[in-house]
């Protein structure tokens, strides 16, 4: 029988348990994206709660693209002393800490219309109706170059890896979907070529930070709407990644906010779960490739995700909004307190003032 407490792989990372806090954004950075002392506080906190795996708060690869406020930054060697406090921080409570490297493109609405916001193609990102610049082939090379860049500045920052944001409608996301991109060069068409923008920041990142750093890509399982990426392209794109050396994919959904709504729908086949919102998306995948699978979005109870560990191949379980409620969970949790989760998920958390429980944090 698996144990949520054992120690595991994630390609060379040796984890103390499979609780992973998934990416969130804390906006509280300075306003060009170093950190603050609230956000090492925060980062310190989640270690002392025994969180296995940290991932950061998304990070924008290039200066002039930020889709959120207070979100941190990797675009210049500015950031690797900082962070190397950051990640000497979070060591010294024997977790490990991953960074997450995003371009946000048109999932946004800040500072729209003062800045040039790369898409695949001139199609408005449907929450957002924000309007993206169709990239040139330059353009494209300038951003597959500033996320490889962004990998290695990790490495040299004492990350223990770094995971490449392929979810959440953001760049490459964008570039994956067939309603997105419409691309007519090598970069749209077929799914060889709307992978290859991908496939692309990967290798040359792979380059830069050699063989043994783990790389990790968090994708969406599906857009959950017509036209959108599919669920069995998604699983092509794992198997390619699996192929290229990737070391590990986190499965998420598509629809930010809007999960809990769609608890027992079905889509290409599978249903968003009231626990583990997108689990059965992640264990078919799971059986499809050897390398880790974590899943993310909805667990709340101990008792179910152990049964989850149990029943698939999913090896790790990521947690976002309940670790701002309670960023000692994982430790209550295994020091025997196995009440669910405080978190209600209303999504009060995000403010202008920083993103914190608002509800038991006052």
């Amino acid at each position: 029988m698996k144990n949520l407490f054992e120690k595991t792989q994630l390609g060379n990372i040796t984890l103390k348990n499979r609780f992973v806090r998934s990416a969130t954004w804390e906006n509280m950075t300075t306003e060009d994206g170093h950190m603050t002392d609230e956000l090492y506080k925060i980062y310190k906190e989640l270690a002392k709660g025994e969180v296995g795996l940290i991932i950061t708060g998304y990070a924008n690869v290039v200066q002039e693209e930020q889709p959120n406020p207070g979100m941190m930054g990797i675009y210049n060697d500015s950031f690797i002393d900082e962070y190397k406090k950051l990640t000497d921080l979070v060591h010294k409570y024997d977790s490990k800490i991953v960074m997450q490297i995003a371009y946000g493109g048109t999932k946004t609405k800040y500072n729209v219309g003062q800045r040039i916001i790369f898409a695949p193609s001139e199609v408005p990102e449907r929450g957002t109706k924000t309007l993206g610049k169709s990239m040139t082939k330059e353009e494209i090379d300038y951003i597959v170059d500033a996320f490889a860049k962004a990998g290695k500045r990790s490495k040299d920052s004492g990350f223990d890896g770094v995971e490449i944001h392929g979810a959440h409608t953001y760049l490459i996301n964008q570039f994956l979907s067939p309603y997105y991109n419409k691309r007519e060069d090598e970069y749209g068409g077929s799914l060889e070529n709307r992978m290859r923008f991908l496939i692309e920041i990967y290798s040359k990142m792979r380059e830069m930070v050699g063989r043994d750093y783990p790389i990790l890509v968090k994708l969406t399982a599906s857009e959950f709407f017509d036209g959108g990426l599919t669920f069995e392209e998604t699983k092509i794109i794992c198997k390619k990644l699996e192929e290229l050396g990737v070391d590990g994919i986190e499965i998420s959904g598509n629809i930010h906010g809007k999960a809990k709504s769609m608890v027992g729908q079905s889509f290409d086949g599978y249903e968003i779960k009231k626990e583990g919102y997108f689990f059965e998306y992640g264990n078919i995948i799971s059986n499809e490739v050897d390398i880790p699978i974590i899943t993310v979005g909805g667990l709340t109870n101990i008792n179910n995700i152990e049964k989850i560990l149990n029943e698939t191949n999913i090896d790790f379980f990521a947690i976002s909004r309940p670790l701002l409620t309670e960023p000692n969970l994982i430790k209550r949790w295994k020091d025997g307190n196995k009440e669910p989760v405080k978190c209600v998920r209303c999504s009060k958390c995000r403010t202008a003032n920083g993103n914190y429980c608002t509800i038991f944090n006052k």
